[in-house]
């Protein structure tokens, strides 16, 4: 395969190099000196690269529509040009992404030398590098389905020879490379963040590392203790948040007691790491206490290449469902509108990530059960309790037509059920129905949709993973009256509630719903929260990248 590569664009280059032959008539003095560099490094790259370069392609384009005029050395005014695309590609770090990658180091190199061929290599080797760190910039530096197989959102469309001419041309030039990044306010919060952990691991600095311990509860008295606060008094020289700010004394410093002051700083440290604030220091808050700053970094990392994999334009009102964050957060104007908690697929039904819009809701839904969660789920139920489908309003049907009439639970042989399930269920409306009072839906391949739920208790677990993939709302009629637009408010949806009637509502513009798999994640206070990878894609991504 690698040989079959070598040979398409060796013969991409030959073929070129005709082309440009026949063509270099029409040429300028100056544009034939570059054509013939540029044939020369073409034919020199083709020999040299051992791996395939696609953008060899749009590098002929670029210089072909120039006419083959220099974009970044024609003369010496303009070699401030070519200081500023080595000075982006040297800042790829704060991105999370590496300057090696774009052969930053040979390009250096280049710059020092002063003869007119390495200058003329200096402009091609910096317009590759460029378009490279361009491109991953602007959708990603891999292919999200790769790296994330449970990923479905279409990465943004990048045109490579549009932007290398717009560049070439821009009377700002910094302005235009600045601009490749994704604009969202939280992408530069976490590159905000990234910067100082970058900084805390170039000074080589370790945290406190807790050991293992029984759980601790404000009040107890333990060893352990005084690594704790230590650990608290890093985080705020880290983070700066005022409730992480210890009042020091010799006695607390040096104290076993879990005094209350501290147990103030866990559970505010607790709620920045998507746990429950309940100052209880188990195992999942020891955890988040030990992660390193690389650790940190390699989560940033991650999260910072999932935000460039979004679209570039998410219009002036949408959702983002954030699957390990657990949390749902309507954005209206780039203003945060609404935040309420969400429970999510188990791992084994875990919730994919996927883009779509909510085209309408149901009020006093029916549940059409699906054939899977029938057999594998309610079947046993039933099987073990003869009642239990009556108990739960759920109707036995021929099949999910739902046209015929139901058949009665008590005429059939469940426990002679052994493989598949012959029978469509159905759970009628009210108190005990799984999808609570109202649902939304979003078209998608995975039949997915957001839903009430009567299991409010949930909402204060720690891992909300319960759902079978579906998005469980722990306020959906604020969710309701935010996906109206004032054409509606949640008392009025309510009334449509207690009628106990089953109706449809379209919404007057379908919403905008990005389910998301982000554990580094920002909310209306502008505050960084870490969340547990729950289904361990970021682990995943992270071996997948070699980061």
């Amino acid at each position: 395969m690698n040989q079959f590569i070598h040979f398409l664009f060796f013969s991409f280059g030959l073929a070129f190099l005709l082309f440009a032959a026949a063509s270099a008539s029409a040429l300028s003095p100056n544009s034939q000196t570059l054509n013939q560099e540029f044939e020369n490094f073409l034919s020199q790259y083709v020999a040299d690269e051992h791996t395939g370069n696609h953008q060899l392609a749009v590098l002929q384009q670029f210089y072909a529509a120039r006419n083959y005029q220099p974009a970044w050395i024609n003369s010496t005014s303009q070699s401030s040009r070519i200081e500023a695309i080595l000075s982006f590609i040297a800042s790829a770090e704060n991105e999370g992404l590496d300057s090696h990658d774009y052969r930053l180091k040979q390009l250096l190199q280049l710059s020092t030398e002063h003869s007119p061929l390495s200058r003329y290599e200096l402009e091609f080797r910096a317009t590759l590098a460029l378009l490279q760190y361009a491109h991953d910039l602007y959708r990603g530096r891999f292919i999200a389905s790769e790296i994330d197989p449970d990923w479905h959102i279409p990465q943004p469309d990048f045109d490579a020879v549009s932007f290398l001419l717009k560049t070439a041309e821009s009377k700002n030039l910094l302005q235009s490379l600045e601009s490749l990044a994704p604009n969202i306010p939280s992408y530069q919060l976490l590159k905000t963040a990234l910067a100082k952990y970058r900084e805390l691991a170039a000074r080589q600095v370790s945290w406190q590392q807790i050991p293992n311990v029984p759980v601790l509860r404000p009040g107890d008295s333990h060893p352990v203790i005084p690594f704790v606060r230590t650990r608290i008094t890093q985080a705020y020289e880290t983070h700066g948040k005022i409730e992480y700010l210890l009042v020091a004394s010799e006695e607390s410093e040096n104290s076993n007691l879990y005094d209350i002051n501290l147990a103030h700083a866990i559970k505010a440290f607790q709620l920045q790491h998507g746990l429950n604030a309940d100052g209880i220091i188990g195992q999942n808050t020891l955890n988040a206490l030990n992660k390193t700053p690389l650790e940190k970094i390699q989560q940033l990392r991650i999260n910072m290449e999932r935000l460039r994999w979004l679209p570039r334009d998410l219009e002036d009102r949408y959702l983002i469902v954030n699957i390990p964050g657990f949390q749902l957060t309507a954005v209206e104007n780039d203003q945060y509108i609404l935040e309420m908690r969400i429970i999510v697929g188990r791992n084994y039904r875990s919730t994919p990530s996927f883009h779509s819009r909510i085209t309408h809701m149901i009020v006093n839904p029916f549940w059409n059960i699906p054939a899977s969660i029938a057999r594998k789920d309610l079947l046993p139920k039933q099987q073990k309790d003869p009642d239990y489908f009556n108990s739960q309003n759920i109707k036995v049907y021929p099949d999910y037509s739902y046209s015929s009439a139901p058949i009665d639970p008590d005429t059939i042989d469940w426990q002679g059920i052994r493989s598949g399930f012959p029978y469509a269920l159905r759970q009628d409306p009210g108190m005990q129905n799984a999808l609570g009072s109202i649902k939304f839906m979003l078209p998608n391949r995975f039949s997915i949709y957001l839903h009430d739920t009567p299991s409010k208790a949930l909402f204060n677990r720690e891992i909300r993973t319960f759902s079978s993939g579906c998005i469980r709302l722990e306020k959906p009629l604020l969710l309701a009256e935010f996906a109206l637009h004032e054409q509606t408010s949640a008392e009025r949806i309510n009334e449509q509630i207690s009628t106990g009637r089953t109706i449809q509502i379209n919404l007057p513009e379908p919403l905008p719903t990005y389910i998301v798999y982000l554990t580094v994640w920002v909310d209306n206070q502008n505050t960084i929260h870490y969340s547990p990878d729950t289904y361990g894609r970021d682990q995943r991504a992270l071996k997948f990248a070699h980061w």
